[in-house]
């Protein structure tokens, strides 16, 4: 039976659990594969912290690049998050000749393409399935069963946290602080919960998928993204009257302009209204989906646990399973991925719109609103008055289609209008038919 040697770098809450997974599994996969897997070190931050048995029986260390220099390791696991040390040690490690595992999305959105061409260069793997929807398989089958399928469009639910926020604010009619509050509670939502909330990490796991589904290059420079602040009570009450569920949708699709050989991609993170006929619009609470549109495959989804330490845990040792095989044959498994990708920045994602403001209730100011969204070529589908307190309304708007440009420059005007007294969080209508 042949012995792999596996480093750990990194032994926080997902760490803790993969070892116990590893644990749990090992003698398992012995008897499956015939390889015997082993986890003599583990590289720790603090060596004075008390951690559970099975973690503290194995040899600590708080010198990860000695895990990543030890020639009798095998596969480095890296866990430490962030990018800078973390870049570091992952670039060691592949130079080595060692197979690397990570759930680090950061990393992998911002220093892909340097970290897939070396581990091109040294002949090993470098495994990321946990570095966008925890457990949901979607990595492999975008490097192997759909590499040589054209994808159109992925779209998705990829950030748990902003999912239990809408799901609680959508299903018991409270508001976004206190759906928050919740989040925190259960652990779902970080003390500062900027990164989830304002869509920063969606966009890290959306350059990560886009740059599989399309073969090429996404950073997370490339993603212009937006969150869910602002989303009001309202807004879900409004949505559901109009029979949507409001999301935050992480889209990316290859476009032709006519003029260049190769397609041009636009891709963004936004909250936007989806029809409840939609699949995504019943993914709730910490629940993630992808969905494709493929040229000849057609539409698929890909649904389940898109955090957590379990799923995650789980996710990375699937990873270490498939680097094990793969270098039990001595063979890797390349990521699919030929140059960098020309982001479409200057028409970017065209959309119907739903647009809420309250304004004074007097007559001709719905003529003014209508005439700047008319002035800009944006058409309106439905309008809805409702009456608040004090003398205002509340204008409730869905567009036809319209350009990211032309509606934001009449937003833009709106707020100039006197009689309008706020408006509200705008979103797109998306993936109606």
């Amino acid at each position: 039976m042949k012995t792999l040697n596996v480093g750990l770098v990194g032994c926080g809450n997902i760490g803790t659990e993969f070892v116990q997974i590893f644990d749990d599994r090992r003698a398992r996969l012995a008897d499956k594969t015939g390889i015997e897997l082993a986890l003599p070190r583990i590289a720790v931050a603090d060596l004075g912290k008390t951690r559970p048995a099975h973690i503290a029986s194995r040899r600590l260390t708080d010198n990860a690049t000695a895990i990543v220099e030890d020639p009798d390791i095998d596969i480095v696991v890296e866990l430490i998050g962030g990018v800078t040390a973390a870049h570091d040690l992952v670039l060691r490690a592949l130079r080595a000749g060692k197979s690397v595992v990570t759930g680090n999305k950061e990393l992998v959105a911002s220093a892909g393409a340097e970290l897939y061409a070396q581990a091109a260069a040294s002949g090993v793997d470098f495994l990321f399935e946990a570095a966008t929807v925890a457990a949901v398989p979607i990595i492999r089958p975008l490097r192997e069963s759909l590499l040589d399928e054209p994808i159109t469009q992925l779209a998705g639910i990829l950030n748990g946290t902003t999912n239990y926020i809408l799901t609680r604010m959508s299903r018991d009619n409270i508001d976004y602080a206190r759906a928050l509050e919740l989040a925190q509670s259960y652990g779902y939502a970080e003390p500062n919960p900027a990164a989830d909330v304002e869509g920063a990490d969606s966009a890290a796991k959306l350059a990560i998928l886009a740059s599989l589904a399309f073969n090429r290059g996404v950073t997370l420079d490339d993603v212009e993204y937006e969150g869910i602040s602002g989303i009001e009570r309202i807004d879900i009450e409004i949505a559901h009257h109009l029979n949507y569920e409001i999301k935050l949708i992480s889209f990316a699709e290859t476009v032709h302009d006519g003029h260049e050989s190769e397609p041009l991609i636009r891709i963004k993170v936004f909250p936007a209204l989806v029809p409840l006929n939609h699949p995504l619009a019943a993914v709730s609470d910490t629940y993630n989906a992808v969905y494709i549109k493929a040229q000849d495959a057609g539409e698929l989804m890909f649904y389940g646990q898109g955090a957590g330490r379990r799923p995650t845990a789980s996710a990375l040792m699937g990873d270490l399973v498939d680097a094990a095989l793969n270098r039990s044959r001595g063979v890797s498994r390349m990521v699919p991925i030929k140059g960098q990708a020309t982001v479409d920045d200057n028409r970017g994602i065209s959309s119907p719109f739903y647009l809420r403001m309250e304004v004074d209730d007097h007559r001709g100011v719905l003529s003014k609103v209508s005439g700047i969204l008319a002035n800009r070529g944006i058409s309106i589908r439905v309008l809805e008055q409702h009456d608040t307190l004090h003398g205002a309304a509340q204008l409730v708007f869905l567009t036809h289609t319209t350009t990211d440009k032309e509606f934001s420059a009449a937003v833009d005007e709106l707020k100039c209008i006197p009689e309008v007294i706020r408006i509200g969080r705008s979103m797109r209508i998306f993936f109606e038919h």
